[in-house]
């Protein structure tokens, strides 16, 4: 049996990309401690270990939490310090960003930190020069790059599995692209977050059982503890926004609890076993 990647992008609600510029206007009530207990609660009772990728700023803030998380035995991984998309800094402020939250994260964990994932995967095309630092910066391999196309993120044509990539510094990473299941040229998201959330279970087990069995690949899945808390603060924002970041969270937890239950999951690092060539 293919061991997955079950992995959690660790921000607040009110961290994400579709309320910036809102939710600095006010304050809004922390929730991140008792949906993170969910998530731990739930991958606890599945006798699973995730890939934790954490937020610099979230980790100063709880600083036992994200120790107690180590000491369980999940993998603690880099998602930047604040949760800046990547095109919007000059490669100086990803520099410095990427460091500062590397620093805090492994001295509350005391082991090195060598996963990354870009906030809002905003490694794309025009980002592509992230990796060099990445790579300067003792990471070892990345999780940024979706192979769809959407507005803030996506490389259409990337690889759908890991893939080492040679950065124009001479340095390798691994690259772990985000889940797709191909139907003809389109490459079909649907493995976490909204995507997870909008459709059915039967068709996310569908898609998951055909990449294990028919092309011998993990899947990576991911997810953010805000998504399995249902009755956090409502934000208001145009109804797209509102639509992506609502719609459906009630469904998470039991889609999560039963893909643990059909498929092997462990941390991304897991995936990189020698029973995969990639």
């Amino acid at each position: 049996m293919i061991t997955n990647a079950i992995s959690i992008d660790v921000e607040e609600y009110f961290q994400v990309t579709d309320f910036e510029g809102i939710v600095e206007k006010r304050a809004f009530e922390p929730r991140l401690q008792q949906s993170m207990e969910t998530v731990l609660g739930i991958l606890d009772d599945a006798k699973v270990h995730a890939t934790f990728f954490v937020l610099g700023s979230v980790a100063e803030k709880y600083k036992g939490l994200i120790r107690r998380v180590s000491d369980l035995g999940h993998d603690i991984a880099s998602h930047g310090y604040g949760h800046k998309l990547i095109y919007n800094q000059s490669h100086q402020e990803f520099k410095e960003d990427i460091l500062k939250a590397k620093q805090i994260l492994e001295d509350i964990t005391g082991k090195p930190i060598n996963g990354y994932r870009a906030p809002t995967f905003s490694i794309r095309k025009d980002t592509l020069w992230a990796l060099d630092i990445l790579t300067e910066a003792g990471f070892k391999y990345d999780s940024s790059i979706f192979p769809i196309i959407r507005k803030r993120y996506g490389i259409r044509d990337f690889s759908r599995k890991p893939i080492l990539i040679k950065c124009p510094n001479g340095a390798d990473i691994l690259e772990v692209p985000i889940s797709t299941l191909k139907f003809g040229k389109i490459n079909i998201p649907f493995s976490g977050g909204g995507y997870m959330r909008f459709l059915p279970y039967k068709t996310i087990k569908y898609c998951t059982e055909h990449i294990n069995k028919k092309e011998g690949l993990p899947v990576i899945v991911y997810l953010h503890p805000w998504e399995l808390d249902p009755d956090q603060p409502r934000i208001k924002a145009n109804f797209m926004r509102e639509f992506r970041h609502y719609c459906n969270l009630k469904s998470t937890k039991t889609k999560l609890i039963q893909l643990l239950k059909d498929f092997s999951f462990g941390p991304i690092y897991s995936c990189f076993s020698e029973n995969h060539s990639y």
